[in-house]
């Protein structure tokens, strides 16, 4: 039996969400308030996502969301969970984190998804040709690795912002095929539990059974993504949560639109296929009050051995998003915590 885990890092995963009535520009600058209240909060990362021709997701131009994000903060990491791959070409993404990492030394992460990210007609405009399939992801993916390294002698293309940079590149996945090449190329793992909570376990026990040491990591290193969201009660909870769980339903529906306010009544009437995706998709998802978000924290982190947390909370009202994040910090006293600590360590949730 495994050493019960009493201490993970926990980060914050943002996708910039626009709510009804406002604008791009307006979810821009939650997110740049909600990272500087997550450095001095002690989060361990701030994490912005690539969505395509969604109302709802402000995200889309990840890279320059990453560089304005690390400029509104000093200290906090800032990265992609992730940058979607084979939307772009390599040398493209590495000369974008080449450069951020030149601006913010230290600071910045480079997490790499295979998911386009959009629908099938946003794909096409995007990448201009079909790329699919693991060899072209795998093509890709050690082509971005290349540019990191130092130019060998009569390297005919460089990307000469990365060449050298210490940018960590985490693999994203929803499934076992990312966890795989994670663990056979010994580079840290994020599982999109927040999206697919049924393939977690599976995915986990691929990464930890492949994992082969390299020069980035001598053991196994996972991230969990979770929904969470505490609020003063359960009812609570629960009643905010239904502007995502709509968020949800939207998507299914092949209609996405901005964030709507809260309401339980529109969730009444759900056919049986919106009743199990609902189900597959948010089961994993902690709703409510902090006694009942601490004791599901301790469940998922014992459950999955999880090296660190990342938390995705998407709430119609910011206020109400900032205070999620001041009461889960609450939980592991992350403050205090990193106040006694040097700062080279990582704050930490003690369950």
């Amino acid at each position: 039996m495994p050493n019960p885990i009493t201490q993970i890092p926990i980060s914050i995963l943002d996708l910039s969400p626009v709510v009804k009535g406002e604008t791009a520009s307006d979810a821009f600058k939650h997110s740049s308030s909600l990272a500087i209240l997550a450095e001095s909060l002690s989060y361990n990362r701030f994490w912005l996502a690539e969505h395509h021709n969604m109302p709802g997701i402000a995200s889309s131009a990840t890279s320059v969301l990453i560089g304005h994000i690390a400029s509104q903060t000093s200290k906090i990491r800032v990265g992609s969970g992730g940058i979607m791959l084979p939307n772009h070409a390599p040398i493209v993404i590495a000369e974008q984190f080449g450069t951020l990492a030149s601006l913010y030394p230290n600071r910045i992460d480079l997490g790499i998804g295979r998911a386009p990210g959009t629908d099938q007609g946003t794909t096409f405009a995007l990448r201009r040709q079909q790329i699919s399939g693991s060899i072209d992801f795998l093509q890709q993916l050690e082509e971005l690795r290349s540019f990191f390294l130092p130019a060998y002698p009569g390297q005919k293309v460089r990307s000469v912002q990365s060449e050298g940079q210490d940018v960590p590149i985490w693999l994203l996945g929803s499934s076992g095929y990312s966890a795989e090449v994670a663990g056979r190329l010994g580079l840290p793992f994020s599982f999109a539990g927040h999206f697919a909570p049924e393939q977690m376990m599976s995915a986990l026990e691929i990464y930890r059974r492949v994992f082969q040491p390299s020069e980035v990591l001598d053991k196994p290193y996972a991230m969990i993504g979770v929904n969470l969201l505490i609020a003063e009660s359960m009812e609570e909870a629960e009643f905010l949560a239904s502007s995502q769980v709509l968020s949800f339903l939207s998507l299914l529906r092949g209609q996405p639109k901005q964030m709507e306010a809260p309401s339980q009544d529109l969730l009444k009437n759900l056919n049986i296929q919106e009743q199990s995706f609902l189900h597959q998709r948010m089961n994993a998802s902690i709703f409510g009050d902090k006694d009942y978000a601490k004791e599901k924290l301790k469940e998922l982190i014992l459950r999955t051995e999880a090296d660190e947390i990342i938390v995705n909370t998407m709430v119609y009202d910011f206020d109400m998003r900032l205070r999620s994040y001041q009461y889960l910090a609450e939980l592991g006293n992350m403050q205090a915590r990193a106040e006694s600590q040097s700062d080279t360590s990582s704050p930490a949730l003690t369950v």
